[in-house]
């Protein structure tokens, strides 16, 4: 059985790519930001904000590929993406460092607060699997950690990715947070009625983590 739907995947990623080629999407918007590990070793107040060459709005996904070396163990590697309209508007993911790996992720939300939506101490995130944060103006907001979805269909009212900004340290006297490594974010957004193949690499994305969890569970009870 699990041969059939190995083979079944792989057909899946031969074919489909070729039809997404027949298919043009003058909506989609495509953007690769490579974040300097240095800029992570700051507080929050000191964070400088960056636009974005184009804002996100409608139906978008971020996804995030942290490849950091952290400093000390209360480092942290937090990425603050803003709305376009209100920078009072905006949404923290964070990741702690090794070897507890925390995840965090909550909004910031005019006339409400600070709102915590989602916490794991332990084996929050890996370098190895790829964080994403997708949005859509029915469903709201639902975030991935990599290895499950923690935040889902979350109504932010319009959310508008215009710009972000990433910090790490809790105090400016504390020791760097981040020595080296690589922080990527791959912005895509558009109208997927336009050309829903152009959003297969992700859906593939999720369909691969939910298919290991499958054999893993079948793996266990077996």
């Amino acid at each position: 059985m699990n041969i059939l739907i190995v083979a079944a995947l792989f057909f899946a990623l031969s074919v489909a790519p070729v039809y997404a080629q027949e298919f043009a999407n003058p909506t989609l918007t495509l953007q690769e930001i490579q974040i300097p590990a240095q800029d992570f070793n700051r507080v929050r107040a000191d964070a400088e904000f960056k636009s974005f060459e184009k804002s996100h709005h409608g139906n978008w996904q971020v996804t995030i590929q942290n490849n950091l070396l952290y400093a000390n163990p209360k480092g942290n590697a937090v990425l603050r993406l803003y709305d376009a309209n209100d920078h009072e508007k905006y949404i923290d993911i964070g990741m702690g460092s090794p070897p507890e790996r925390r995840f965090w992720a909550a909004f910031n939300l005019p006339d409400i607060g600070y709102i915590p939506a989602t916490k794991v101490d332990v084996n929050g995130w890996s370098p190895d699997s790829k964080i994403i944060a997708a949005h859509g103006d029915s469903p709201g907001i639902t975030i991935s950690n990599g290895k499950r979805i923690v935040v889902s269909n979350v109504d932010l009212n319009e959310f508008a990715v215009g710009g972000y900004a990433v910090y790490g340290m809790d105090e400016r006297s504390d020791p760097p947070a981040i020595n080296s490594g690589t922080f990527t974010i791959d912005i895509m957004s558009g109208d997927v009625s336009k050309n829903p193949f152009h959003y297969y690499p992700f859906i593939v994305s999720g369909a691969v983590g939910a298919l290991i969890g499958i054999l893993l569970l079948i793996k266990k009870r077996s």
